[in-house]
This record gives structure tokens, sequence and C-alpha cells, in this order.
């Protein structure tokens, strides 16, 4: 399928970016590591690895040719505007990164789904590596969902691929442990997902990981209620109350952690939940 971005792009770009937060975390720490960065990263990277195959698998026979429909078949909103080329892109833009909103709180809030991406919340810390660290069959179940996306939206090729793209950096930004400068994250913050924000989404307490589920923009958290920031940073242990020990995170058990039942994700093992209470004001971001 033809984008209108040259080939190399997508790949350069993650690739990059990659390094790049990977060099400027190792330099600007924003958390204490509790693993060796050497053994999650090469976990992460092997995760990552089972689950491009299973993306590059599924794309070809289900996204290029209903990406094709659709725009043969003038199907979805963005078919039926009249619009400029260059603000159909923006507005694909919007509604492609609105709708991921949904999707990230279906994978926390529906118990068949979370099970697939609790594997990419019980990495014990939190760096660039983490942002490519998914299970396998929750990136199958995302390419079914990113068919619904474009198929509702309208979105051409080149909407999709400058989001995807631009998401990929996002995504690759926001999980790096990289500590900026506060008054300047505050900033950034009220545009996109910054590291400080999506650490507290990273918490092992249920009701701070469930909260701040916006991926590129941050506006989505702001318009549903749904954002935390008064958390800081030293007083956030990453990962899930139930698997915090080593031992039930190697690479084997984590790829079959979805296919087991577990009943208690947010229980410790001295049997207490993982909730603590916050006052109000949660918008002004902690250092």
């Amino acid at each position: 399928m033809r984008t209108g971005l040259p080939a190399w792009m997508m790949p350069a770009v993650v690739a990059g970016g990659f390094i790049l937060f990977l060099w400027v975390e190792t330099r600007r720490p924003l958390r204490v590591e509790r693993e060796s960065k050497l053994r999650r990263v090469g976990r992460n990277l092997a995760t990552a690895g089972i689950g491009l195959a299973t993306v590059e698998l599924l794309q070809i026979p289900i996204l290029i040719p209903i990406s094709r429909w659709t725009m043969k078949l003038g199907i979805g909103l963005l078919n039926h505007l009249g619009v400029s080329r260059w603000v159909r892109v923006m507005v694909a833009f919007v509604l492609l990164d609105y709708t991921l909103w949904f999707w990230h709180w279906i994978n926390h809030r529906v118990p068949f789904f979370w099970r697939f991406h609790s594997v990419h919340h019980v990495d014990r810390d939190l760096d660039v590596s983490t942002g490519v660290r998914f299970h396998f069959g929750e990136l199958g179940l995302s390419v079914l969902f990113r068919a619904l996306q474009i198929t509702a939206i309208g979105a051409d090729p080149v909407s999709v691929a400058i989001w995807q793209m631009l998401l990929f950096v996002s995504v690759l930004f926001h999980h790096s442990n990289t500590r900026l400068p506060l008054a300047l994250e505050r900033v950034l913050v009220r545009i996109v997902v910054t590291p400080r924000m999506h650490g507290i989404h990273h918490s092992d307490y249920e009701n701070e990981t469930n909260t701040n589920w916006s991926s590129l923009l941050s506006v989505w958290d702001y318009l549903h209620g749904t954002i935390r920031l008064d958390v800081p940073q030293q007083s956030i242990t990453i990962g899930v109350a139930a698997f915090d020990d080593p031992k039930k995170i190697t690479l084997g058990k984590i790829l079959a952690m979805p296919f087991h039942r577990w009943k208690e994700y947010w229980r410790r093992p001295d049997g207490s939940l993982a909730v603590r209470p916050h006052a109000d004001g949660r918008t002004r971001l902690e250092p």
C-alpha cells in the first residue's frame, strides 16, 4: 500500500527514537531502576520481536485491503466531507488519536483484553524498552481495532502513516525514564503525554494505573476527567501488585500469562489491595 511516505521512514524514525531516548534516559534518569537494564531490554526486545512479526502477518491481509476498500467505496466519515487534503489529514489524525484512547480504556477495563495488556504493565521498571513490550496477542487484537478505526473514520493511507509514525515516537518518549525540567514538562503535558504523566499510569496502585489513558495528545484525559498528575515519581513503584517477584515475569511466563486466569492482579502478597487515596487537585504535575 502506498502511503506517500518513503518505505524506510517509519523504521528509521522508530529505531532512531529508541536509540535517542535510551541514550537520554541513561544520562537523565527520572526513577531509580530496580532490575538490570541489560536483562530487561533484552527481554522487552524479544517480546517486541514476536509482536512485530504478528503485526506484519496481519497488516497485509487485513489493513491494506480495508484501507483500499474504504477509499474506493467512499466509506467512513471523512469520505463524506468536502475538505482539502491537508484538512482531511489533520481531522483524521485527531480522530485516530481520540479513538485510540477508547482502545486503551478497553484494554484496562475489560478483563479479556487486560489479560493481554497486563504483560506490558508487569514490567518492574519503566523505560523506552517498555514502549515496545506488548504481547503478540494484544498487537493482533489492535490490528482488528485499527481496521475499525480506518473504516469508521475513512482515514486514507497518508493520514494513518503520519499518525502512526508520530504515535510511535510519542510512545517511546513517554515510556522513557527521562527526567525533563519540571517547568518544561508542566507545559508539555498540556499538549502531549510525558514521562511523568505516564509513569503514574504504570504505578502498581490500581486507581493510579486506571488514569492517564492518552497515548499521544493528552487532551483526551482532560476531556474525560481521567488525568492524574499529582503523584510524585519517587512515591511510585512501577508494575502490577501481584507480580512484584521477578521470577513471575520471565520471558516465557509473560508470553504465557494471558492464557492463565489471574483473579487478583492488584492484591499484594500480604493480602492488601493496591489502592491509595488521593485528594483533589490532581492536574498539577509533581516532580
